[in-house]
């Protein structure tokens, strides 16, 4: 049994494990860097182990040092979290080979799905739709734009050993399609090399105006394997999402019991263990595809968790250690609807480039029954270039999709996060959109009403407002010796914000 558990991430994801481990009675070890001392993450922990300084392929990313920490510390697990090791089939391997439990899938599950080309070709013996396209592996450049010309444009290059948007490019057909298409492929490719070790690509028919819907997909030791409904995440920047939510506004019943057939056989056919998500692209014909599947929990489980009353975590714990799924299929239920929005610290009036700074405020006084902020920030935190720009995630539920729009807008006006650039306005621009209010979503939102969320622009006054804030956070709330002293004071500032910028 799991006793204790060492937690192989940073921020907000690592509280929220650490929020489970103590209502499971487990204890949790935290890692951390010299500069994330007094992160959340480093209070909440049981037991924080630093792992110096460096790089991430010397800290995060050192698999041995975070496998002897591990049995430094007695851990009998070691939860990955998502991003950075979780996804990693040679990490999984080792700590199994090391005598501990991976909260997470079997290495043999990570390999075979981790990799897009031989993802792709598994889902193809299984008769799951997938865009037409083909692999890059082997084939000259000149034998890829053939075969590309013949596909049509516009086409997809993408990277077959990772996600996130790197290493991927659109080629539309605007004329000079052949220059066009031979610069980026050497474009993903370069980034593909860089972000994952690995240049392979796929080249594929991209749809236009789909939606990103996925499935969350959850099997045990025992060969048991169940869905909990899906999510939609077709608002996106940069590839990467932003906004979440479940029910999709696309789905149907039928619809619905298609793909969830798809997502579970493609489960069985590699008995797949714990927590992961088969994603999807939907056509405007309504038409399915499969993207790929991601093999650790997401970033937007909480959706899910609002809509089933389930703890995705507990039961990534469960199942890790043996235990069977708790909940057959027919007794998993999804209730109401559920939104989330990522914030994060960058500027969506210039190409949402990450924003660096010092927190000097975190509100959040008034969230209350169906809101939920995760964050791996508290006041007098910096925010660096060595990590991912999320502050954290808010979501909230309600009985329909309009309510729970309602309830984020306002959940919105009461989180803030001062002293760093962020994109909470935008966000909340997003929620605003009739467009959005009428379920009219898809992965080029961003970019099709780019001037509709564009930030009006500010009066003199205001901006004078905006220069002075950080100074004046500064000195109410984390000013040298004086510390905390002038905290009662914030409120007036935030509603003061508030009221000049809506």
């Amino acid at each position: 049994m799991i006793q204790r558990v060492l937690i192989a991430n940073r921020g907000e994801i690592a509280v929220r494990i650490m929020q489970t481990l103590r209502e499971l009675g487990m204890s949790s070890v935290a890692l951390m860097t010299d500069e994330e001392a007094g992160l959340p993450h480093t209070i909440y922990a049981d037991l924080v182990v630093s792992l110096g300084t460096g790089t991430l392929r010397e800290t995060y990313l050192n698999q041995e040092k975070i496998i002897e920490i591990a049995r430094q510390t007695k851990a009998d697990a070691i939860h990955p979290g998502y991003g950075l090791l979780s996804e990693n089939a040679e990490f999984a391997r080792k700590v199994e080979t090391a005598g501990l439990i991976f909260i997470g899938p079997k290495s043999a599950s990570i390999q075979a799905m981790g990799d897009k080309i031989e993802s792709k070709e598994r889902c193809r013996r299984l008769g799951i739709p997938l865009i037409p396209g083909l692999e890059a592996e082997g084939l000259s450049e000149e034998k890829l734009l053939s075969e590309s010309q013949k596909i049509g444009p516009p086409v997809l290059i993408k990277a077959s050993a990772g996600g996130g948007g790197k290493g991927m490019r659109i080629v539309e057909d605007s004329g000079s399609f052949k220059e066009r298409f031979v610069e980026a492929l050497g474009e993903a490719r370069r980034e593909a090399k860089a972000a994952f070790g690995d240049d392979r690509v796929l080249v594929e028919k991209y749809i236009q105006n789909p939606r990103h819907v996925e499935i969350q997909v959850f099997g045990d030791q025992h060969g048991n394997h169940v869905h909990l409904f899906e999510r939609e995440c077709s608002i996106q920047r940069r590839y990467q999402k932003i906004i979440e939510e479940s029910p999709s506004p696309v789905m149907t019943d039928a619809l619905r019991t298609k793909m969830t057939e798809a997502a579970l056989k493609i489960c069985r056919d590699i008995n797949y263990v714990g927590a992961g998500t088969i994603e999807f692209i939907v056509s405007e014909k309504g038409e399915f595809f499969f993207l790929e599947m991601n093999t650790r929990l997401q970033v937007e489980h909480p959706v899910t968790e609002w809509v089933t009353g389930l703890d995705l975590v507990a039961w990534q714990i469960l199942v890790a250690q043996g235990g069977s799924l708790p909940l057959k299929q027919s007794e998993i239920i999804q209730r109401g609807h559920a939104i989330e929005v990522r914030l994060c610290a960058e500027d969506p009036d210039n190409a949402f480039l990450p924003c660096i700074g010092t927190i000097y405020k975190v509100a959040h006084r008034n969230l209350g029954p169906g809101q939920r902020l995760d964050t791996g920030y508290h006041e007098g935190n910096s925010v660096s270039v060595n990590f991912d720009s999320l502050l954290g995630k808010l979501s909230v539920y309600a009985p329909t999709r309009d309510h729970c729009i309602k309830r984020m807008r306002q959940a919105l006006k009461d989180v803030c996060f001062l002293g760093v650039k962020n994109n909470r306005d935008y966000l909340a621009r997003i929620l605003r959109h009739p467009a959005f209010a009428q379920g009219k979503t898809f992965t080029s939102f961003v970019q099709t009403f780019a001037k509709d969320l564009q930030a009006e622009a500010l009066s003199p006054e205001e901006e004078a407002l905006m220069l002075a804030l950080p100074a004046l956070a500064s000195e109410l709330s984390v000013g040298g010796d004086k510390k905390g002293q002038n905290a009662d004071k914030i409120p007036d500032v935030f509603e003061l914000v508030r009221s000049k910028l809506g």
